[in-house]
């Protein structure tokens, strides 16, 4: 079988590549199974090293990774680049810090007994990633798990197979043995056969729908699973800010930066009634400045839908809106012509029984409400299945601290939104996800703990 690749702009045809089967996974199997044998000899310090290079193959290569990205994901050209260049800075945390967080430590030496803990591999594991941000939900899982040691599986989601090719080439180049990182091709069949294999770990980037099929399924195997998924992620703006046109224009880039195809775009906002009027009259100013088309226009800040099937579902999202009384302050449909184009798209007087507040969009849908204090925009936000991001924008940061301790989700921010560190953990909660990546405790995922008891001779 093969997999036809189209661009999401034109609905052109961009390539037909093989897609791989049960056969074909096998064998790959067994060379990852080998290789990994052998790779784990190397040291940590050998694996960083060729890490750093894939990072600066990377920079050197941006251009063209950028354009490949842009034309099967349909996002404009400069985000593409971005990405690439974000995904490059992501990797330096596991770079200068992997070595210090790997190493054998002592933890205590009790009489005549000195206690060590060791990180060893889990073995291969499965990286099941992402259309959205290939790179940047990508280097989460395969860079950290190359760097303690595990061979990878990785499929890249089949509206950015392109781009999973190109990242298999620049981890060869950067002295990666081809033995240790293998791409499963394909669709969701070939996913469904990763789950059926002997792996020793699976992490995905996903819906909850899928997220939660692969736990049930590999819950038996008793092996670490990650999943990275959806959010309905909520940002509030108090009544306390320094400037209403930069809070709105951050929240319109938080909204609609790709398309609001992102598991932490801004998918709902609060606004209290006293500054509500003037926070939507410059919200919507921003908006007129978005421009639909062709990613590779520098004029363009909105590419196409990657999926053409979603089109009708931010459809049945605006319909449902304006059934249950919502104002449309601008957008809400298609776009005619060529291509998987859709209005950035604003609604008002909404309330918690449409769609658009509850369930997740991922796409250029935005519904503001109106809230009259901070208790009731806390009730709002917390009011969700999600919990992966949550942003307070106010110039008061004591009664930021006070919210977003009460907030249920893994990452809180104050005066910014749809923010990634390789820094700090990222956590999704509830419906958003189980474990974490990135930081420390990213790092630590793809190891498997050995404590030592060293006792003098007796």
């Amino acid at each position: 079988m093969s997999l036809k690749i189209y661009n999401p702009s034109n609905n052109e045809l961009i390539k037909e590549i093989p897609t791989d089967n049960s056969e074909t996974l096998a064998h790959k199997y067994e060379l990852l199974k080998n290789g990994v044998q052998e790779f784990q000899k190397t040291s940590v310090r050998d694996r960083i090293l060729m890490m750093s290079k894939f990072s600066d193959l990377l920079r050197k290569n941006k251009e063209h990774l950028a354009r490949v990205l842009s034309d099967e994901m349909g996002k404009p050209y400069s985000e593409a680049l971005g990405e690439v260049k974000g995904a490059a800075v992501k990797i330096q945390f596991f770079l200068q810090e992997s070595e210090k967080y790997l190493t054998k430590k002592k933890v205590n030496h009790d009489g005549g007994t000195e206690e060590f803990i060791s990180y060893e591999p889990l073995g291969i594991i499965a990286n099941i990633s992402a259309w959205n941000y290939p790179y940047l939900v990508g280097v989460n899982i395969f860079v950290p798990a190359l760097i303690c040691g595990n061979g990878v599986f990785y499929k890249p989601s089949e509206y950015s197979t392109l781009t999973g090719i190109e990242i298999e080439k620049l981890l060869f180049q950067a002295g990666f043995p081809p033995e240790v990182f293998k791409l499963a091709i394909g669709g969701a069949e070939v996913g469904e056969e990763l789950l059926n294999m002997p792996l020793d770990g699976y992490f995905f980037t996903g819906s909850y729908k899928t997220g939660k099929h692969i736990a049930t399924k590999v819950a038996p195997k008793l092996v670490p699973v990650g999943l990275e998924l959806g959010g309905k992620d909520p940002l509030y703006v108090t009544n306390k800010v320094s400037s209403i046109k930069d809070v709105a224009a951050s929240a319109v880039s938080g909204a609609f930066y790709n398309n609001g195809q992102s598991c932490c775009s801004v998918e709902r906002i609060y606004v209290h009634d006293e500054v509500y009027d003037e926070f939507l009259e410059e919200f919507l100013k921003e908006v007129e400045n978005l421009k639909v088309g062709n990613p590779f226009d520098k004029n363009i800040t909105q590419g196409a839908i990657s999926r053409k099937e979603h089109l009708s579902f931010l459809e049945e999202q605006v319909s449902d809106a304006l059934s249950k009384g919502a104002k449309l302050e601008t957008g809400g449909k298609v776009i005619s012509g060529p291509g998987n184009f859709f209005e950035p798209t604003v609604f008002t007087n909404v309330n918690h029984e449409m769609r658009i507040m509850t369930e997740e969009t991922f796409g250029p849908i935005i519904g503001i409400q109106r809230v009259t204090n901070d208790d009731e925009a806390l009730v709002h936000m917390n009011d969700t299945d999600y919990g992966l991001t949550a942003s307070v924008f106010t110039s008061e940061k004591g009664r930021a601290e006070k919210l977003m301790k009460k907030l249920d989700a893994g990452t809180c921010y104050l005066n910014c939104c749809d923010r990634v560190s390789g820094y700090t953990p990222w956590a999704g909660r509830k419906n958003s996800g189980l474990g974490a990546t990135l930081s420390f405790h990213g790092l630590y995922v793809f190891t498997k703990t050995k404590a030592w008891h060293f006792r003098q001779n007796m």
